[in-house]
């Protein structure tokens, strides 16, 4: 088991409120065991996207209410890697070792269809970042 610490990684949107908050649990989740996971933006919501809320207990039996609220950047910690969700605004800059955007629809008010869309793309880059970490084609 290598001592070296487990990579930072970032989900950064506007608002903190869905993209981003179904990316740090379902990175939680999923890649634990590679990477520590995070969630800010550049505003905050009062609470999370209820819809994120009801369909991640549905699907995947989390409940992001429980230890996720909306973050300001400022309030985690420095990031080894930065995903932005696609928000088509300049994203602010945050000091890395590798940044990628995966460029997500936002589901905020669209069906259950749509929402199970982004999670199901969320769900498949983050086994796919996981396994870039892993193997260590990035960092």
């Amino acid at each position: 088991m290598s001592t070296n610490p487990k990579p930072k990684v970032g989900f950064i949107c506007v608002h903190n409120s869905c993209r981003s908050q179904m990316a740090e649990a379902l990175g939680r989740h999923l890649a634990s065991d590679v990477f520590e996971s995070y969630s800010a933006g550049t505003e905050t919501k009062p609470q999370i996207n209820q819809d994120a809320v009801r369909l991640m207990k549905e699907v995947y039996g989390i409940n992001m209410e429980e230890n996720q609220h909306s973050k300001l950047l400022e309030e985690i910690p420095s990031l080894d890697v930065v995903i932005t969700m696609g928000c088509n605004v300049e994203c602010p800059f945050l000091p890395c070792r590798h940044r990628e955007d995966w460029g997500l629809e936002d589901p905020s008010g669209k069906s259950d269809e749509e929402f199970k869309k982004v999670m199901d793309q969320i769900d498949a880059n983050i086994r796919d970042l996981a396994d870039r970490i892993r193997s260590g084609r990035i960092l």
